[in-house]
């Protein structure tokens, strides 16, 4: 619906809230090279279960903070943990043996030093484990491979309004350079990879005025999303199940947005959807709700029905379609006029919202993982 399109031209970015919260600086990780992980041969699927989990980021995935939020699921009904495996950055968290990784020191500041055990702790506290690998934002890919990057008419290296480098969707190099990394982690031991940044940068008006794609093919940027998480599914979908974070607008929207997110497309390729419903990341009078940063019972309420009109949609075409698990709101959005402070209580209007039309999965979003969620 192009009102819904036309909506989107204001909204902050919807990735999840890291670009708008402080996250600690690389330099605090060990420089020190560390042993390439030992991954394990192909895998048995794991488990279905209804997932509630969070986000961990690299640095909340160790020491002390992993023992802090182990002992918030122990609490909760919580079961499940997102890792940033590779993150917004470009950088891989962990010590990796994908040759790309280490030609273009992709790992060079790890992280998370003993990745195994780290799953290995989470196993042991049957905690549910995601891979969370950024896919087309990655401006230190684009640094170093500058082949890669999303170019320009004029030959340079194209930046979003922040400065950021994206990659060219269009590049199957890409995809395979993110589906290395996405292998790697399943054979490591994660139950799920899950890709986010799978998308084209917003403002797609700008965007597609003064990016020259690598686009022989001639192929809409929808079909560049679906065919990338349909060959994910190929090579991985046999070990770990595979979800995509998309914008919330999607389950509303008829289109792609400009961004390649069609949910339809998407849903036929993953086993997992992961619309991001921060409410504060919805356009005053979006659903014609006047403060959706104030009513978030009102934003999930709304945009859970529309997801599930989209499924039901798929379904009755005997079409394959992902399970819904959105991404909710734990954070305070200080940077909304107006907004309000987010606690324990707001997180569990939007879980109702949603429980209330039978989708019971989702992840908690807080991009310094501190959780009021109790």
């Amino acid at each position: 619906m192009d009102a819904v399109k036309e909506e989107l031209a204001p909204l902050q970015s919807l990735k999840h809230s890291a670009d708008t919260e402080p996250t600690p600086k690389l330099e605090a990780a060990s420089k020190q090279a560390a042993p390439p992980v030992k991954v394990s041969a192909q895998r048995q699927m794991p488990a279905k279960q209804v997932v509630k989990g969070i986000y961990v980021s690299a640095w909340s995935a160790v020491g002390n903070k992993l023992e802090q939020l182990i002992d918030l699921v122990d609490q909760t009904d919580l079961n499940a943990m997102v890792i940033d495996v590779k993150n917004d950055s470009g950088q891989v968290t962990y010590t990796s043996a994908v040759p790309m990784v280490n030609e273009i020191g992709a790992n060079s500041h790890v992280i998370i030093r003993d990745l195994k055990g780290t799953l290995k702790r989470l196993k042991d506290k049957h905690i549910y484990t995601i891979a969370r690998v950024v896919v087309f934002k990655d401006p230190y890919l684009s640094k170093k491979k500058s082949n890669y990057a999303m170019k320009t008419y004029q030959g340079g290296v194209w930046q979003d309004n922040k400065g950021i480098a994206w990659v060219d969707p269009y590049k199957e190099e890409v995809w395979e350079y993110n589906l290395q990394i996405a292998k790697e982690a399943a054979q490591l031991g994660f139950d799920e990879v899950q890709f986010d940044y799978v998308r084209f940068p917003e403002n797609s008006k700008r965007v597609d005025a003064e990016v020259k794609f690598d686009n022989p093919r001639k192929w809409t940027k929808a079909q560049v999303i679906e065919s990338f998480l349909g060959k994910a599914k190929e090579r991985l979908g046999n070990e770990v199940y595979i979800s995509a974070d998309v914008f919330g607008l999607t389950t509303s929207s008829d289109n792609d947005m400009g961004i390649g997110q069609d949910w339809s497309m998407i849903s036929k390729q993953v086993h997992y959807i992961s619309p991001m419903l921060y409410p504060s990341h919805y356009s005053n009078g979006m659903y014609g709700i006047k403060y959706p940063d104030l009513q978030p019972y009102a934003v999930i309420h709304k945009a859970i029905s529309d997801a599930n009109g989209k499924n039901s949609n798929l379904m009755r075409v005997s079409a394959p379609t992902a399970e819904i698990r959105p991404w909710y709101q734990d954070f305070t959005a200080t940077w909304v006029k107006p907004h309000k402070k987010y606690g324990n209580v707001d997180v569990k209007e939007q879980i109702k919202a949603a429980r209330e039309q039978g989708v019971e999965q989702f992840l908690l979003w807080n991009s310094n993982s501190t959780y009021s969620y109790r």
